[in-house]
């Protein structure tokens, strides 16, 4: 039993532990110099605090909790070995307090020292350093940019002219926490090349999603890589630079470009690129379409995974096969069908019908519909799936590659009984299978079905056809 807080036994043996996503992203920034503040994941007085009041226990300025949690058993204190998912070691934890966390986990505080450089794969040439940023800027106004989607022609007038009002150089910040990034990155070194000697850095942060705790974290870290103000329509409270505001703050200055190009919300450009129509002339520069054409293709021809989802004997299988089946005949999308069944005689031998062991499954199967959905495919899916977390996790991982299409086969239970070809229900009354899915184990129904049909009363025909009508509204489809 692990104690709430406080000092603990110090484990003998060397532990080792994998962070997620998101506690790598902060430890790359607590080891290379982007969290000045902080020396390592925050104690449960510095969180209480952060969260009551923006601040360190100490008083110091901090926005965001950055928390490190692990399973019950590497709670102790002492040292742990942080690695990435290949194992590899990054860091050592020096673990000096601990308590409660999620179920079976708790959080662990403590300094971090670097054992390793952190490997970044594509454009690891941009993840800089802050001592590696600063010298460059130094001696200047240095005005940030925080890029979260691509500069168009406005953000990039408003950028040259508070650049020239200040005498300042361009730091210009892209977020790569979040999947996809390299479609991020190549969109903003086109645009950022239209902004004279500006400096690109990519750095381990999330996109900004509007939250107040979220921008003042990424003014932190610009200010740790030398900037001095910051472009920004959001107002902080209390930011560790000066927060410049396109462009109201310019009104009395000559800026160098207009500010009269044509504007976009982020929904209705998606709309165009997924339509493949043209951007209005003046929106951004040829170079930057280009990049948001490639990173976002027409949805014709981009991957798609249909994951139908439904009790057994439901019909969803029958209308996977159909679609597969109208696809082939179309000619014109590449398709391939991922049937619960047949996928656990292939890919899941040996698996059982736990909930871990169907969570694994339909995980797997997530896995690969997301790889045919990366290269241009239709992955056409059909598992009972029924748990909610497992399905988000397969229509992010879709989702972060291509585009995702839930369909519930809604037909109740009594005649998905009626129909029990393989006597399964039968079995799972008498005793014979313990949990089954709409006997003795929940079916989790989806709030989130892009599609709800049931097939009790329908034709195969009808429901299929309801099918690809919606992949043709959806423009995943054309003609008839």
């Amino acid at each position: 039993m692990v104690a709430a807080g406080g000092p603990l036994p110090v484990a003998a043996d060397r532990r080792d532990w994998t962070p997620d996503d998101r506690e790598r992203a902060d430890l790359d920034l607590l080891l290379n110099g982007g969290y000045p503040a902080l020396s390592g994941f925050l104690g449960r007085a510095d969180v209480d605090s952060v969260h009551a009041s923006a601040r360190l226990a100490n008083g110091k300025q901090w926005p965001i909790a950055v928390t490190l949690e692990v399973p019950d058993a590497l709670a102790q204190c002492g040292p742990l070995r942080l690695t990435d998912p290949e194992g590899s070691p990054l860091a050592t934890m020096d673990v000096t307090e601990s308590w409660p966390g999620g179920p079976g986990r708790h959080f662990v505080a403590g300094p971090v020292s670097r054992l390793a450089a952190t490997e970044y794969g594509a454009f690891s040439s941009l993840h800089l350093t802050p001592s590696e940023v600063r010298p460059a800027l130094a001696g200047s106004p240095a005005l940030a940019v925080i890029a979260g989607s691509a500069l168009h022609n406005d953000d990039l007038a408003a950028t040259r002219a508070a650049a020239a009002a200040l005498g300042a150089r361009v730091l210009v910040l892209i977020p790569t926490a979040d999947p996809g990034s390299e479609r991020l990155v190549r969109a903003v070194l086109a645009g950022a090349a239209e902004i004279p000697g500006a400096q690109v850095v990519a750095l381990p942060l999330p996109r900004p999603d509007g939250s107040m705790a979220q921008a003042l974290r990424a003014a932190h870290v610009a200010a740790a890589y030398g900037a001095t103000h910051l472009l920004s329509r959001a107002t902080l409270p209390s930011p560790p630079l000066t927060v410049v505001a396109p462009p109201a703050p310019l009104d009395q200055l000559t800026p160098l470009d207009p500010l009269d190009a044509p504007a976009l919300t982020a929904t209705e450009l998606a709309d165009l690129l997924d339509s493949g129509a043209p951007l209005p002339a003046g929106f951004t520069p040829p170079a930057v379409e280009r990049e948001l054409r490639r990173a976002r293709r027409p949805r014709g021809e981009r991957g798609l995974v249909v994951l139908f989802t439904g009790l057994s004997g439901s019909g969803k299988s029958t209308l996977a096969r159909g679609l597969h089946d109208v696809l082939l005949e179309r000619g014109d999308r590449t398709t391939t069908l991922l049937d619960g069944d047949v996928v656990r005689r292939m890919l899941s031998a040996g698996l059982g019908f736990s909930r871990a062991d169907r969570d694994l499954n339909v995980t797997r199967i997530g896995y690969v519909a997301a790889e045919v959905a990366r290269h241009g495919g239709v992955a056409i899916c059909a598992p009972i799936a029924p748990y909610e977390t497992t399905r988000a996790r397969v229509r992010a991982m879709a989702a972060a590659v291509g585009d995702f299409l839930l369909i519930w086969v809604a037909t109740p239970l009594e005649h998905c009984e009626q129909r029990d070809r393989k006597g399964l229900y039968a079995k799972a009354r008498a005793g014979q299978l313990t949990g089954f899915t709409g006997i003795d184990d929940p079916y989790e129904e989806p709030l989130d079905a892009d599609l709800v049909i049931d097939t009790s009363h329908r034709s195969v025909t009808d429901c299929l056809t309801e099918v690809v009508d919606l992949l043709k509204r959806g423009g995943w489809l054309g003609g008839p």
